[in-house]
């Protein structure tokens, strides 16, 4: 019999508790998964004899509460840290919660110990010399989260006082794995962070410096996110000296994924200004780009328009985007509702051009469906009624006041929690 186990099977209850907490004390120290696991499997025979061991911990795709066949729908699994084993072997088995006693353990959450693995119909022989065998769950917050596996080349090798012990060790290392997991959580957050606040910074970049500058017109656009990044654009660009041409748009999702196709449509959507494109062909030919590129489930909608000072007109195309207001002097008010499917959903789709003239005293209110849809307390929606009133009570604003205005009437709606959605305005004020 090797030294180790002969110095361990001499020991009392006592001293094996002692070492315990020494070796508690030696793997608390660490932050790293597999550190600490190798550690303990490094001094666990100096407790308990053995001639095999594994530590296994569980993985699942989807967490507890979605698994609908219960706990052993979607886990398996993962050797992570074994001695005394062929590790070609142990992947060939590939267990999974309820198989072998290793899964009967981990499903059931008790222990188990059995004296001849021979007369064990659940065992399944991972090892030609074992002849017995302890299996300890390691549980954290009530869920079984990996088990202990020993095992013995002697029959009948291990004692109730062995699995006392073991449950011991594995409920301080179950502590330490929650601890190693929270960390390492924690360092995932600060990082996503990181990330989040570069992309936020970068989308800023995208977004105009400034409001345009156009004889005749009072123009200007806003972006009030409810992420760090948004999945609403707006955008200008300089034509010629009398003409821009103008965009808003929102983007399906949120987030960095939403942030990125906003990056993508924007360069598009430039590269085809400067080109020279008509609104409903720059549609087009970005509809294709995006079809092109994007997952299925994503889409664009958009309004892009080339506004024209001399002679007041705005030439657009609308991509499933929520319809402008157009609102007269007297305030009465109409929604321009003419417009084809959002980009990226087909790859054929035809966008067609219209146009506007704007006269003095009207206003045209481009916006996000995260106006609209900001709700109440109670469940109710901002809605289009709300948002043209809104409007008519502050047409009298400046196109800068007015978004303010809007937003701060949008505010007061939802009692002070704002929109769930990002929100983005951009007003024209034919002057």
């Amino acid at each position: 019999m090797p030294e180790t186990i002969q110095k361990a099977v001499g020991l009392s209850v006592v001293d094996k508790l002692r070492m315990l907490l020494d070796i508690t004390k030696t793997i608390s120290r660490s932050l790293d998964l597999d550190e600490v696991l190798n550690l303990v499997m490094d001094t666990l025979d100096s407790l308990i004899p053995y001639d095999a061991a594994g530590i296994y911990l569980v993985q699942c795709s989807r967490p507890l509460a979605e698994r609908e066949g219960g706990p052993d729908e979607t886990c398996v699994f993962h050797t992570q840290a074994v001695r005394g084993y062929d590790i070609d072997d142990l992947q060939e088995l590939g267990l999974k919660m309820g198989e072998g006693l290793i899964g009967h353990v981990a499903l059931s959450g008790k222990p188990f110990i059995s004296p001849d693995v021979r007369k064990e119909p659940r065992y399944i022989n991972a090892r030609a010399r074992t002849r017995s065998e302890m299996v300890a769950p390691i549980i954290s917050n009530d869920e079984v989260i990996g088990v202990f596996d020993l095992e013995s080349d002697e029959l009948n090798a291990y004692s109730k006082d062995d699995l006392e012990v073991l449950m011991l060790l594995a409920s301080q290392v179950a502590i330490i794995i929650e601890k190693v997991m929270l960390h390492e959580q924690l360092i995932e957050k600060q990082r996503l962070e990181t990330q989040l606040e570069v992309a936020r910074q970068v989308q800023l970049e995208l977004l105009p410096a400034r409001d345009p500058q156009l004889e005749g017109f009072d123009i200007s656009a806003y972006n009030f996110p409810t992420e760090e990044v948004s999945g609403d654009y707006y955008d200008w660009v300089r034509i010629y000296d009398d003409q821009i041409g103008i965009v808003i748009a929102d983007v399906s999702g949120k987030g960095v994924p939403a942030a990125l196709l906003m990056a993508f449509l924007r360069a598009s959507l430039r590269a085809a200004t400067h080109i020279g494109y008509s609104p409903h062909i720059s549609m087009t030919k970005v509809n294709y780009l995006l079809w092109e590129s994007i997952e299925r489930n994503q889409f664009v909608t958009s309004f892009y328009g080339t506004l024209d000072a001399s002679n007041r007109t705005l030439a657009y195309s609308n991509a499933g985007h929520n319809p402008p207001i157009l609102m007269d002097v007297d305030g009465q008010a109409h929604f321009e509702e003419r417009g084809g499917v959002p980009l990226g959903m087909f790859r054929d789709s035809r966008y067609y051009e219209y146009y506007l003239t704007l006269e003095p005293g009207q206003v045209l209110v481009l916006y996000t469906d995260g106006a609209t849809e900001a709700m109440n307390p109670a469940g109710e929606e901002y809605d289009r009624d709300r948002l043209v009133d809104a409007v008519r009570r502050s047409r009298h604003l400046s196109a800068r006041e007015m978004i303010d205005f809007i937003h701060g009437d949008l505010i007061d709606w939802t009692d002070g929690l704002g929109a769930t959605d990002d929100v983005t305005f951009f007003i024209i004020k034919a002057l």
